[in-house]
């Protein structure tokens, strides 16, 4: 059975840095950044604003902590990427804790690569959003308590209850609702009913208000007492209310507003990729799990659990049941999938069972891995041509991986090294010689850039006719900036950023104007097929013009 030495999460850490060069990417992620530059610059952590407007979404501990940090470093890509890549590293350690405490140590190195090496971690720790934060804390207070099942030591049950409460301040309840998918169906398959009932848990719940009362402040301030604030459009809106309730359970109910038409399927169809490469293993162990409870006619033994699938399956029925769903949703229990998986993977190896499942599998995972490489030659070939620096990148990454699945010697563990190898090589080629040219089509973050560096005040700038989210512009600009579509709002701002449209309405109003920086961009959160051909990319691009009035 293959067991994971150490230098392979190194060389993870020091992939999740190399993102940091790499712009944040509109529409979240950057506006998650400028939220926190403006927090730090206003120094209240108790309210939040999104470029001086009041914001009710997200709760705070993503703005804090990225404020925090860009109180030490600065306002840019390392600072606020930082706590997100560390929260990262620390659920990898994590997620190898509790798959030693649930099977062995190595399991635990297992399903800890499976984590860190899962595509959709990488996204995470460029693309930052508060999911990587969220999975953190749950699978922490997810090993706490089973530390405290098993040790029978009251912090352990408080620690885990702290998880959960920040986990609560990270992204709403349901930080809450994992834990306890994980935990109540566990024991109720062993049939252990006494762990229903503890009086500890009161104590937890102390611990849990008790964390969660500056945020709830925060937000009482905010909008409770504020009825006339006008909030999507309504006014005598509850931010406690929002917070504990709407934002999360209304999405189900039909409460909530935001709605985007997706069916049960879409997390499961988006973790094709976002999985990527172990969900063609973590589909065969969940099957798997659940034929074997079947047969057991769902009754667990003591040394067996349920705690991870049936923690992923809760959490996939609650997320899959909303009426707004984005593809990151499910990146919660993914800490909880790589654990099945990794047991998925010690069966195979250590106990030599499915021998026909592990053949077949090993075949799909040769083939994905191949596809892999083929898109990462067609990217530094084609799509953003990187010479032949990136062509000998990628060589020496492919031959790596070629080495590991033709000649490797340890058999039983080559279905674990081809996935894990293909999927970390891959990532080398895509983080630098795709997201980082990707980036530089993003008007907002150009744009921004130009102007910080060159010493100019927000205060005369405004954006005009721009059709674009323009999230990242006032984080690299570091000021807070105005857009308008319409002509008659310009007054006397000496600095414009506009289109062709914009350009055409300025030159027939006789503005005599300076060019000082111009390029062609391009929303590059939704990619299409033309963008990505060269050919027809100036097709899918527009250009854009930063000017001053003379």
């Amino acid at each position: 059975m293959p067991k994971v030495p150490f230098w392979v999460f190194i060389v993870l850490a020091i992939l999740y840095f190399m993102a940091v060069r790499v712009d944040t990417m509109d529409v979240d992620a950057s506006q998650y950044a400028e939220m926190s530059r403006e927090m730090l610059r206003a120094h209240d952590y108790l309210h939040v604003y999104d470029r001086g407007m009041e914001y009710l979404d997200k709760p705070p501990f993503l703005f804090w902590v990225s404020a925090g940090s860009m109180s030490l470093f600065g306002i840019n890509n390392f600072a606020y990427k930082l706590p997100s890549i560390l929260f990262a590293l620390w659920a990898l350690f994590i997620t190898y804790k509790l798959g030693k405490r649930l099977y062995n140590d190595a399991t635990g190195r297992m399903a800890a690569l499976i984590l860190g090496s899962c595509q959709g971690m990488f996204l995470m720790t460029n693309d930052v959003r508060c999911d990587t934060i969220l999975l953190s804390w749950v699978i922490t207070a997810t090993w706490l308590i089973k530390e405290w099942q098993v040790q029978r030591k009251l912090y352990l049950l408080l620690l885990g209850a702290a998880a959960i409460a920040f986990g609560m301040m990270t992204k709403g309840p349901i930080a809450i609702m994992v834990p306890v998918f994980c935990f109540a169906t566990d024991w109720a398959l062993k049939r252990d009913w006494k762990m229903f009932l503890k009086p500890q848990y009161l104590l937890a719940i102390v611990v849990i208000g008790m964390l969660l009362i500056p945020m709830s402040i925060g937000l009482y301030q905010q909008f409770d007492m504020h009825p006339e604030k006008v909030v999507a459009g309504k006014t005598g809106v509850s931010g406690l209310r929002f917070f504990y309730w709407t934002q999360s359970f209304g999405r189900i109910t039909g409460e909530s507003p935001w709605q985007n038409g997706a069916d049960f399927s879409f997390l499961l169809v988006n973790m094709l990729w976002s999985f990527l490469p172990w969900i063609f293993l973590f589909l065969p162990a969940l099957v798997v799990s659940i034929i074997e409870l079947v047969k057991q006619k769902f009754r667990l033994q003591p040394q067996q659990e349920w705690i991870c699938a049936s923690g992923f399956l809760l959490a996939y029925i609650a997320l899959g049941s909303s009426k707004y769903q984005l593809p990151h949703y499910i990146f919660v229990a993914f800490p909880l999938a790589a654990i099945t998986t990794a047991k998925l993977l010690k069966d195979f190896f250590e106990e030599n069972k499915y021998r026909k499942l592990h053949t077949i599998v090993r075949q799909y995972v040769l083939y994905i891995s191949t596809l892999l490489f083929l898109a990462c030659l067609l990217v530094v070939t084609f799509v953003f041509p990187a010479g032949a620096w990136g062509i000998t990148i990628w060589a020496v990454c492919f031959l790596v991986w070629l080495y590991v699945a033709t000649t490797k010697r340890e058999i039983k563990g080559r279905l674990f090294w081809v996935c894990s190898s293909a999927i970390i090589l891959a990532n080398i080629i895509m983080t630098n010689f795709f997201y980082y040219p990707l980036l530089q089509y993003e008007v907002g973050a150009q744009a921004g850039r130009y102007l910080h560096s060159n010493n100019i005040s927000t205060d005369h700038f405004v954006a005009y006719k721009m059709h674009d989210p323009l999230n990242a512009l006032p984080f690299y600009a570091q000021g807070v900036t105005r857009r308008t579509d319409t002509a008659s709002e310009l007054g006397d701002n000496k600095y414009i950023l506009t289109g062709d449209e914009g350009m055409a309405d300025l030159t027939n109003m006789h503005y005599s104007l300076d060019t000082l920086k111009t390029g062609r961009f391009f929303k590059v959160s939704e990619l299409t097929g033309p963008f990505l051909n060269p050919s027809t990319r100036g097709g899918e691009t527009r250009a854009y013009y930063l000017v001053r009035v003379r």
